[in-house]
C-alpha cells in the first residue's frame, strides 16, 4: 500500500454478483493470478460489487486468498440488479482514477488468468471498450443471436458479435461518458450490457473484441423472460432516442472491430434445451398477447404468425422476423405511453420465442459453424431490410430523419 494516494488504483477488476458464494472464490482466485502475471507493476484491486447477497457471497469473496487487494461493495438492502452493481463499480473506478477497468461475471467456470490480459491490455493500449468473443452453443445467447447482434449489425452497421456477453473492459473516458447517460430502471437490471455496447457504438468510442474461448457459466434459461424484457426495453429505448444516428448510417460500410486474444476458439460447452418447454412458453405468451400482436403487425405478418401458432409448425423466416422486428421498433418509437410500449415488448417476447424455436429446428442437426453462418445471414437480413424500416417512417409517421450529430 505504500503509495502517496492509497485510494488510487491503476487497474480495477469488478465482479458483479447476487448469491454466487459457490462460484465467486474460483473467479476471484483466477482474477488475482491474472493481475499478478499481466499487470505486476500496477496498483490493482479486485472489487466484488454485490446485491447484499443472503448466501454469504461477501464472506466467500473476502475469504479467498489472493495477493491482490480486495474490496466488497454492496447495494442497499432490497436493491437488486446487475446494472446497479456495475454503476457502483463505475463510480468506484472513477474515484480511484483507474486507467483500466475490467468486468467479469461471478458465475464463470471457464475463466482463465489470460482473460485479464485479453480484456485489459487493449484498454492499456488505447481502446475504450473491449467486448468478449466466445465460443458458445447455438442454443445459448438467444437474445444476442436473434435480436441484439442482428439489430446492431442492421441498424448501426456494427459487426459486434457478443454485445451482451458479460465480460468487458473500459477506459476512464468511456466510464465518464456512461455515467452521464440516463440510467433507466431496466438499465440497472439485466439491460446493462446492451446499454454499454449501444452507447459505445453510438458515441463513437474505440471498440475492439477479444477472443476468450469457451464460456461456461450457469444457465440463464430460468430467468430468460424477465431478462428479455429488461434487455429489449433498454435496446429499444436507446435506439429510438438516437434515431438520428441509425437513420443516416450507410449499410455499405459495416464496422468490423479489431480482434485480440484467442484467434481460434475451442468447441463450445454442450447445451441441452427443452424444446417442448420453449414451445409451451411461446404459446402461452402468444395466447396472452394475441390481440395486441394482431393490432401491432401488418395483416400478412399476423396471418403467417397466427397460422404458425395454430398448427404448431414454427417457421419464422429471417425475412419475416426482420420485418416484424423493424415494424415493432417503429411502433415503439411512435407510442405515446409506457403502457403501449410494454405491450410491444410483451408481444415481441412470444415472437422472439417463435424465432428461437424456428432457428433451433433448422440448425439442431448441424454443427456450430453452420449455425454461426445462419446467425450471420440473419444479421445480413437485418441490414438488407433497413430500407423497409426507413419506409415505415417516411410513409406512416410525422417523424422525420434528422441529420446525424453523434457519429464520429
Amino acid at each position: 500500500m505504500g503509495k502517496k494516494h492509497s485510494n488510487k488504483y491503476d487497474v480495477v477488476v469488478g465482479i458483479p454478483s447476487y448469491n454466487e458464494s459457490d462460484t465467486i472464490p474460483y473467479v476471484t482466485k483466477t482474477v488475482g493470478e491474472g493481475i499478478e502475471e499481466y499487470f505486476p507493476e500496477k496498483k490493482c484491486i479486485i472489487v466484488n460489487v454485490d446485491n447484499n447477497s443472503p448466501d454469504n457471497t461477501e464472506d466467500a469473496f473476502l475469504g479467498t486468498k489472493t495477493r491482490i487487494e480486495k474490496k466488497y461493495i454492496s447495494t442497499a438492502h432490497g436493491i437488486r440488479g446487475k446494472g446497479n452493481n456495475v454503476l457502483n463499480l463505475f463510480n468506484f473506478s472513477k474515484q480511484a482514477g483507474a486507467e483500466v477497468t475490467i468486468l467479469v461475471d461471478a458465475d464463470l467456470k471457464s475463466i482463465t488468468k489470460d482473460w485479464i490480459e485479453y480484456l485489459g491490455r487493449p484498454i492499456a493500449d488505447g481502446y475504450d471498450y473491449v467486448i468478449p468473443l466466445y465460443s458458445r452453443h447455438q442454443f445459448d445467447g438467444t437474445i444476442t443471436n436473434h435480436i441484439c447482434y442482428p439489430a446492431m449489425f442492421g441498424m448501426l452497421s456494427m459487426d459486434i458479435r457478443q454485445p451482451i456477453g458479460g465480460e468487458f473492459a473500459f477506459s476512464p473516458r468511456f466510464i465518464k461518458y456512461l455515467l452521464k447517460q440516463p440510467w433507466e430502471e431496466s438499465t440497472k437490471q439485466y439491460g446493462i450490457d446492451i446499454f454499454m455496447s449501444l452507447n459505445a457504438a453510438i458515441g463513437g468510442f474505440k471498440i475492439c473484441q477479444s477472443g476468450l474461448g469457451t464460456k461456461i457459466h450457469k444457465a440463464s434459461a430460468p430467468k430468460l423472460g424477465i431478462m428479455f424484457e429488461q434487455v429489449i426495453e433498454t435496446l429499444l429505448t436507446i435506439l429510438v432516442q438516437n434515431r438520428n444516428v441509425w437513420m443516416t448510417r450507410n449499410n455499405g460500410d459495416i464496422f468490423v472491430p479489431d480482434t485480440f486474444g484467442l484467434k481460434e476458439l475451442a468447441e463450445p460447452q454442450e447445451l441441452h434445451i427443452d424444446i417442448l418447454d420453449l414451445k409451451e412458453k411461446s404459446q402461452a405468451e402468444y395466447s396472452k398477447y394475441q390481440t395486441d400482436i394482431k393490432e401491432l403487425l401488418e395483416p400478412y405478418a399476423f396471418s403467417r404468425v397466427h397460422e404458425m401458432f395454430k398448427v404448431e409448425v414454427f417457421d419464422l423466416t429471417i425475412l419475416l422476423w426482420t420485418q416484424i422486428f423493424y415494424s415493432l421498433v417503429y411502433r415503439y418509437d411512435i407510442s405515446k405511453s409506457n403502457e403501449d410500449r410494454k405491450k410491444i415488448i410483451n408481444s415481441l417476447k412470444s415472437l422472439y420465442f417463435a424465432r428461437s424455436i424456428s432457428f433451433n429446428y433448422h440448425t439442431w442437426k448441424y454443427n456450430v459453424k453452420y449455425s454461426e453462418l445462419e446467425i450471420r445471414r440473419s444479421a445480413l437480413g437485418f441490414a438488407s431490410q433497413k430500407y423497409y424500416l426507413w419506409g415505415l417512417y417516411s410513409n406512416g409517421s410525422k417523424l422525420k430523419p434528422e441529420k446525424s450529430k453523434n457519429v464520429k
